[in-house]
Order: C-alpha cells, then sequence, then structure tokens
C-alpha cells in the first residue's frame, strides 16, 4: 500500500437517503462480499448493520468500518447512522476522515440531518463529493437537489453526470467529463458499459457540459485559456482541476444513481479515488505539550504523512466486547507495530499495543503492523474515546470530538433486585462506549437517571440491556433536561464567619452578579470576573472563591435544574489571617449563590427546543400543522411538490414525547419526521409552574 492510493471515507446522509445500501454495493464491486444483502432482507441482512438490534430494525445505530480495494487503490470505508439519536458516530468518523460522500435522496433533496451531516463535514474540514442516490424512484429531480445543495448548504455543487431516464425508467448516465452514455448490465449490475450518448440526448449533454466547463475554469488559468480558444480540454485536466479544487473545499462534485437498483456505484467509486483526499493531501495539526510554560495559545505542530516519524495516532471508538475493548484508530504519522508501547497523552500511561486487527464490520483480522494514514483497531487497550496515542520523541495531542449534550433524561432501575450489579456493569459499559450517554443519581430521590440524543437512543440501550445483558428494567417517564437562568442583577456581601472551638471558617466576598445575554448563556454557562485590588482577598483563595461560586449552579430555586447564564464580579471581600483558608472561601462563596444570589435574581427555566422535518402527504398538511400549533410547536417553513408537503418547525422537547404514533395516526402511516436539538429557550409561566409543581 501506497499512502498515494489510500483513501478514508464515510458515507453520511439524512435518514433513509440508502447510505447502508450504497456501501453494500461497494463491497460488492470491490469482491469484498460476494453476496449483496438488503437493508431489511430477511435473510443476510446487510454487512455494515451487523448488530443483531440494527438488523430487527432495519437501521445504522453505530458506524461501521470496512476496507476494500478498488483500482488500485485501497478505500477505508465509514458506513454511519442518519438518525439524529447517534450523531455522535458521525461526529467522531468525520474527526479522523480525509474525505465523505454525502448522499441524497433524489425526491427528499436536503433535509434536516443532511444540513446536520454538513455543519459536521465544515466543523472538520472534510472534503466530500455528493452522491444523488434513488434515482428510481417517481419524484426524483436532480436539477432540484443540485440547487438545493447550493442554496441550503451554500456548496458550489457542480454535476459531473446527468441521467438517461427517471423513476422508474430510470436506466444508465451520462458522463460529462468523457461524454459517454454508461450502463450498469448483469444481474446486480456488475458489468459497466460505455456507449454513444443517444442523439435525442447529446443536445442537452453538451449544454450541461458546457456549464460544468464554465463552473470548472474559475479555479485554473490554463482550462480558462482552453476554453477561450474554443479547445476541447483533456479528461485528465479536468479532472485535476476538480480533484484541487474539491480537496480545497471550493467545490462539490455531483454524482447520481440508484445504489438498490445497482446503478452507478462503480463511477462514484471511481470519483472517490479521483477526486478525494489522499492522506498525503491534508494538513493536519497537534497541540504542542512538550512545552510548559504559561502560554495564551497552545504551539501547534504539523503532522507529517511519514511512517518514519514518531507515532500519533488518535482513538476515534471504544466498543467493549467479550474478549475486551476494541479501540477504533487513526494513525496521522509514524507506523504501529504490534508489540509497540505507546503513551497516552491525557493519562501520560504507557500501553502496550499487543494486538491490531484489520475490521471489517463484525469481523477481525489479525495483523503485524499499519502505518500512517491507516486506520486499524487495536484489542486491549484501556483508554477514551478522543485519546491520542504516541510515540517516543514526541509530545503532543490531537483535539478532542465535539459531543453534543444529551437533551432527554429517564429514570432507570432492575426489575428483579438481584439484577442491580448487571444493570450497574452495563452502564458503565455504555458510558465508556457513548459520550452522549450518561449515567447519574437523582440526590433528592437517589433514582438512576440515563440521559441521551432522544427516545430512540434511549430504547436501544433498554433493548441492549435486556438481550444482551439479560436484565430487565422499567424505565420511568421522560425527564427533560431544563436549565434555569437569572434575568436580574444582584449585589451580594456574603460573609462566613465559623469561630466556636477548633480551627475556625472566615471568608467575605463582596461583587456583583449580572445575567449572561440569552445567546452567551448557550455558549458560556458560567463566567467569573476577579477585579480584587490590593489583597483584599490573597490570590491563592481567588479559584477557591470561582470554584464555590460553580458549584453551587448544579440546582437553582426552581429545582434540580443546572444554572447557566451567570457572570460573577468579585470586586471585594476580607479574610482572618489564621481562620481564612481554601475551604472557607469556598463554603463562602457557595453559600453566597444560593442564599443571597439565586434567590433574588428572578430565575427562569430554560427548556430544550427541538427543529422538526416532517415530511407528509399535501392533503394532511393542515392536521399535521393543526397539532403542532397546539403543541407550542411554530412552523417556521413549508414546501409542497409531487402531493408531498415537508414542514419546518421548531417545537418543545416536553411536547414531542411520543410524537412518533401521532404522527402515524394523522396521516395513516405515510408520515415521517426527523428532528435536532437548536436551542434552550424560556419556558412560558403557565408551563414553568407546572413542571416545577410536577419535580
Amino acid at each position: 500500500m501506497t499512502i498515494r492510493k489510500l483513501r478514508n471515507i464515510g458515507i453520511s446522509a439524512h435518514i433513509d437517503s440508502g447510505k447502508t445500501t450504497l456501501t453494500e454495493r461497494m463491497l460488492y464491486y470491490c469482491g469484498r462480499i460476494n453476496r449483496i444483502g438488503e437493508v431489511r432482507g430477511k435473510d443476510i441482512g446487510a454487512v455494515m448493520d451487523h448488530d443483531q438490534i440494527e438488523k430487527d430494525r432495519g437501521i445504522t445505530i453505530s458506524s461501521a468500518v470496512t476496507r476494500v480495494p478498488w483500482n488500485g487503490y485501497d478505500i477505508n470505508v465509514i458506513d454511519t447512522p442518519g438518525h439524529v439519536d447517534f450523531t455522535v458516530e458521525v461526529e467522531r468518523s468525520l474527526r479522523v476522515l480525509d474525505g465523505a460522500v454525502l448522499v441524497l435522496c433524489a425526491v427528499g433533496g436536503v433535509q434536516s440531518q443532511s444540513l446536520t451531516v454538513d455543519r459536521q463535514m465544515k466543523r472538520y474540514g472534510v472534503p466530500r463529493i455528493a452522491f444523488i442516490n434513488k434515482m428510481d424512484r417517481a419524484g426524483a429531480n436532480p436539477e432540484r437537489v443540485i440547487a438545493q445543495l447550493k442554496d441550503k448548504l451554500r456548496a458550489n455543487a457542480v454535476a459531473l453526470q446527468i441521467p438517461i431516464g427517471g423513476g422508474k425508467d430510470f436506466e444508465a448516465v451520462i458522463d460529462l467529463i468523457t461524454m459517454e452514455a454508461v450502463y450498469f448490465f448483469g444481474e446486480n449490475g456488475e458489468t459497466v458499459v460505455r456507449r454513444e450518448i443517444p442523439e435525442d440526448l447529446r443536445p442537452t449533454a453538451e449544454r450541461n457540459r458546457s456549464q460544468m466547463w464554465e463552473a470548472l475554469s474559475a479555479f485554473d488559468d490554463e482550462l480558462m485559456g482552453t476554453l477561450l480558444m474554443e479547445s476541447v480540454p483533456s479528461e485528465d485536466k479536468l479532472r485535476d482541476v476538480i480533484r484541487r479544487a474539491t480537496i480545497a473545499h471550493q467545490l462539490t462534485p455531483v454524482l447520481m444513481g440508484s445504489a438498490f437498483k445497482n446503478k452507478g456505484v462503480q463511477e462514484l467509486l471511481d470519483a472517490v479515488n479521483h477526486y478525494l483526499p489522499a492522506p498525503t493531501d491534508r494538513e493536519v495539526y497537534a497541540n504542542d505539550t512538550s512545552s510548559k510554560s504559561a502560554q495564551a495559545e497552545t504551539p501547534r505542530v504539523k503532522l507529517s504523512s511519514d511512517s518514519a516519524a514518531p507515532v500519533v495516532a488518535m482513538a476515534f471508538k471504544t466498543v467493549v466486547e467479550s474478549f475486551g475493548q476494541l479501540t477504533f484508530m487513526r494513525i496521522y504519522q509514524g507506523r504501529i507495530r504490534k508489540g509497540d508501547t505507546l503513551s497516552n497523552a491525557r493519562t501520560g500511561r504507557s500501553t502496550r499495543f499487543s494486538r491490531l486487527v484489520r475490521i471489517h464490520a463484525g469481523q477481525r483480522k489479525d495483523i503485524d503492523d499499519a502505518v500512517a494514514g491507516d486506520i486499524i483497531g487495536v484489542i486491549g487497550v484501556d483508554c477514551a474515546s478522543g485519546d491520542t496515542f504516541t510515540g517516543n520523541g514526541i509530545s503532543c495531542s490531537l483535539e478532542n470530538i465535539f459531543v453534543p449534550n444529551p437533551v432527554i433524561r429517564l429514570s432507570i432501575a432492575p426489575k428483579d433486585r438481584d439484577d442491580a450489579d448487571k444493570l450497574a456493569k452495563a452502564l458503565v459499559r455504555f458510558r465508556r462506549q457513548d459520550p452522549t450517554f450518561q449515567v447519574s443519581t437523582d440526590p433528592q430521590t437517589d433514582e438512576t437517571i440515563i440521559a441521551g440524543m432522544g427516545q430512540l437512543h434511549l430504547d436501544v440501550y433498554v433493548e441492549r440491556l435486556r438481550d444482551e445483558h439479560k436484565c430487565e428494567c422499567e424505565i420511568g417517564p421522560p425527564r427533560v433536561a431544563y436549565k434555569q437562568r437569572p434575568t436580574k442583577s444582584v449585589d451580594f456581601n456574603h460573609k462566613l464567619k465559623k469561630q466556636s472551638g477548633g480551627p475556625g471558617q472566615v471568608g467575605h466576598v463582596i461583587g456583583k452578579m449580572e445575567p449572561l445575554q440569552a445567546d452567551a448563556a448557550d455558549a458560556e454557562s458560567f463566567v467569573f470576573v476577579d477585579e480584587v485590588k490590593g489583597g483584599r482577598i490573597p490570590r491563592e483563595y481567588i479559584p477557591s472563591v470561582r470554584q464555590g461560586f460553580a458549584e453551587a449552579l448544579n440546582k437553582g430555586p426552581l429545582g434540580e435544574f443546572e444554572v447557566v447564564g451567570v457572570q460573577i464580579v468579585l470586586t471585594d471581600g476580607s479574610y482572618h489571617e489564621q481562620d481564612s483558608s481554601d475551604k472557607s472561601f469556598k463554603d463562602c462563596a457557595r453559600q453566597a449563590m444560593r442564599t443571597e444570589i439565586l434567590p433574588n435574581a428572578d430565575i427562569v427555566l430554560l427548556e430544550p427546543v427541538m427543529k422538526l422535518e416532517i415530511e407528509v402527504p399535501a392533503e394532511f398538511q393542515g392536521a399535521v400543522s393543526g397539532h403542532l400549533s397546539k403543541n407550542r410547536g411554530i412552523v417556521t417553513a413549508s414546501e409542497t411538490s409531487d402531493s408531498t408537503c415537508v414542514l419546518i418547525a421548531e417545537v418543545p422537547l416536553a411536547e414531542m414525547f411520543d410524537y412518533a404514533n401521532n404522527l402515524r395516526s394523522m396521516t395513516q402511516g405515510q408520515g415521517s419526521f426527523s428532528m435536532e436539538f437548536l436551542a434552550y429557550r424560556e419556558t412560558p409561566k403557565r408551563v414553568q409552574a407546572d413542571v416545577v409543581k410536577n419535580r
């Protein structure tokens, strides 16, 4: 393997756009499997949905990795989930990938989760190709999808193909670079045949080719000169320009086909080789941790793709299996050999890598070594997602993975008290492998609380408890993760004085609490400003004061909800030579927050609001809109095409429980929806009173 001929790509899309079906065809055409399985197949099912729950539900829950050869190139492919509940799987996959394929439905176009995936790709700077799938569906409209790519995603989308036929008549694509019609014959579309473009489509093809040339000429002066001379540019020149513009995030090449009907997948694989970056095409930087000086910004070091350099690798996913922990790892620099000892940058501990494996979905194959750019599995290493491992001679850490906050909570308890130990061990395992799954204990009721990204997310874990751990559980009603925010400034002057026998405790803090603006509160829940002058409070006690204020924000006057949007300005205070300590100032600040500040700050309750995208037959639009209004929802946009209506709405999460059943009953089972977290907003007074009363 040469690193120039390696591609690390992810397949990402909205729910039911055909990601796993597309990946299954990729595996088949590359010779990785000899039989195509279907996502909802009754026999073998899709290879990448290897988990039993995925097979049963017909959805992707966890990202799956495999490696395929194609025309002299090696491609590491990660198939990711489409449901927003499992968005962390997309986050950690895109964090370590070099390129991606954004799959779009030819009928649905750019949908809500497409927007989320687009943001994730931009967050990690991942270049992508767009593949318009499901061209065989009635109502397929690639021109509309390309327009949505430009309008909704602000992508410079340029079609490299146009379809021959559409809907049930879709039969092939026209390659605008070679100006050939590409057909897919054989039982599974494995025979690719290139022919002359049908005469009736030639004018359309030439018009689209001219538009493609014009778009590409903006990125290359030589190509522009060729076109001005009315010459035909070479295929190699066009591919070179597309590749450079794609890697520079200036262009999104668009291809099309139907994975289910086995059309267009081989052309997409060729495009992955031609246009997506090799590991050497991307610049990767790490934080240099070798210097201990207190600089304002951590110095950065550029990593190379040299396999002879010291090792730098990231553990981007962990899975606890029966034989030990399996860690998915991307090597950015150096070579890892079986038996090597590397250092964990987070813990400082040295770890021996005794077993390396090549991962193919649910299968493992032992290997002896792996080089820079590769994605492998390591068995038996104790680490967490996002940990950086380094070799001798280098001390650095890679930027961690963005983890969204959970938005739904449930209480959980074993039906049989004897299963309490089983439940505890399983929850620890789930928490280790999924950063968005959180476990806590309610201090008032002593209940175990699980938190996640949505109802489906938690349902899957409850199912795993039952099937994998033989632990039947009782689930409490969903609990929304409300927050509290002050709306009024409060001056404080609080003194702690305990001097009755033994060591005393004296602390005194003076200052002002100011509420942060609502948008700032989303970004920063607590800001501490130190304006103490003249040593009124010794410098060594200031961190304890800050900690005391921060710890008091875990609950507020309206219940067991976190308080956010607080800025503390500490201006003055006093201390005692013998009786003041870190503990006394920490306790003093905590008391000041709970007794003087929060009770007088006009606290309001904030609730999570979800962005909802609903797709229903147009005849049900009125009923669905009315139901949303009744449940405090606001419809922000609607679009009707081909008797299908798409509604975009903002709805409080508290009103969304059991919405799937409600939507089915309103639309005779024909409606579908997806939702993602949008923002925290102030809860109406009437609702706030009910929430506080019920808690």
